[in-house]
């Protein structure tokens, strides 16, 4: 193979029962799986999840439910921001539950469904008061089965901005019960909530994405001790194409963005940014080659990437190197990359590494 990834089922389920080991019994826990559950594969991930007695997950839009229900999933599927026209009949085919953001798009609810508050982050939901809500609601037949609303900054413990929020959603929430309302389910949280410990906006459910796959964006300010510790579970390797020595002086890749200052030993792999390897790792990002890091050389090109294998000069046509995962060297120490590393240097953020990663890289499954 060219390109692949290497997806830990175990160490999603792993990660799975880590989030509900840190909420407890009390509180459900709803995977993201959207975006091909972040890239490692949807139909893979959600059977994983479902074998660890997942009852909820989540996904963007109808196609990605309905994939999922035809690839056999039985969870309850949250479908969080589509309730276009053309789409809908498809909610109730494929028994999808939709999140509503708009009170005008409630008379065409014909199935339970969640109602979105925009709580202060301006994006999807009803900026609606509790009582045009609750008079909204009591007009139609369908079921409103859950309230919740999304935080903007959970990371950021130097803004009030989450709080504001929480403080928002639960005016919200306390008004609809006192028209008499109240919705099975509750929600606001994702993973930096959960892995920070700010109980008071778990309610009763949970949307963990990112940690379900190994990862914690750090905190800004003054955060509480993390509770929630998961590993990724996603491995990126690529095949080296060619190897060959470079005078002193030469150039290399598009533009010559890199000379030579020395003589060196050069690897070209068969991943590039076509691959998901952000453009911005040329002259900047690392791979590991037998156990050593190897700086990424030149402009990476949109199939190719080009590595300094002067550190590792045994490496040959065929072998693999690791664009994210780790690998041991002769002394034993471990050497990793993680999506939190690589997002750095390219100056993005880990969630585009993942959901950068191409349909054409192929993913090999492992317990």
């Amino acid at each position: 193979m060219r390109s692949w990834v290497e997806v830990s089922l175990g160490q999603i389920r792993a990660n799975y029962r880590a989030v509900r080991k840190v909420v407890g019994s009390e509180v459900e826990v709803m995977a993201v799986v959207k975006a091909d559950a972040y890239r490692h594969g949807a139909p893979e991930v959600a059977r994983a999840l479902e074998a660890e007695g997942a009852n909820w997950l989540a996904v963007s839009n109808v196609d990605e439910g309905v994939y999922l229900r035809r690839q056999g999933i039985r969870a309850r599927i949250l479908v969080m921001a589509d309730f276009l026209p053309d789409e809908r009949a498809g909610l109730e085919e494929f028994g999808l539950t939709p999140v509503i953001h708009s009170l005008e798009d409630l008379p065409a609810a014909r199935v339970p469904y969640h109602l979105k508050i925009d709580s202060g982050m301006g994006r999807l939901g009803t900026r609606a008061s509790a009582e045009e809500i609750a008079r909204a609601v009591q007009a139609v037949p369908a079921n409103l089965e859950g309230l919740m609303t999304h935080f903007a900054s959970s990371g950021n413990y130097e803004s009030r901005q989450t709080d504001d929020q929480l403080a928002h959603f639960e005016g919200v929430l306390s008004g609809l019960r006192a028209a008499g309302l109240t919705p099975h389910y509750i929600h606001a949280s994702g993973t930096i909530p959960v892995a920070y410990g700010r109980k008071a906006a778990w309610w009763n459910l949970v949307r963990p994405g990112h940690a379900i796959y190994g990862y914690v964006s750090p905190a800004r300010g003054s955060a509480p001790r993390r509770q929630l510790v998961v590993k990724p579970a996603l491995s990126w390797k690529a095949t080296v194409l060619a190897v060959k020595n470079l005078e002193a002086g030469s150039l290399i890749g598009y533009g010559g963005i890199h000379r030579a200052a020395r003589p060196m030993r050069i690897a070209v792999l068969a991943a590039g940014y076509a691959d998901g390897i952000p453009h911005r790792l040329g002259n900047r990002g690392h791979v590991i080659a037998r156990g050593k890091l190897a700086p990424i050389i030149g402009a990476v090109s949109m199939d190719l990437t080009t590595i300094d294998i002067s550190a590792s000069p045994e490496i040959r046509v065929g072998d693999a190197v690791t664009l994210l995962g780790s690998e041991t060297d002769v002394s034993g120490s471990v050497v990793s990359i993680d999506a939190q590393q690589v997002a750095k240097v390219a100056g993005t953020i880990s969630y585009s590494v993942l959901c950068g990663i191409s349909a054409r890289v192929k993913r090999v499954y492992v317990d």
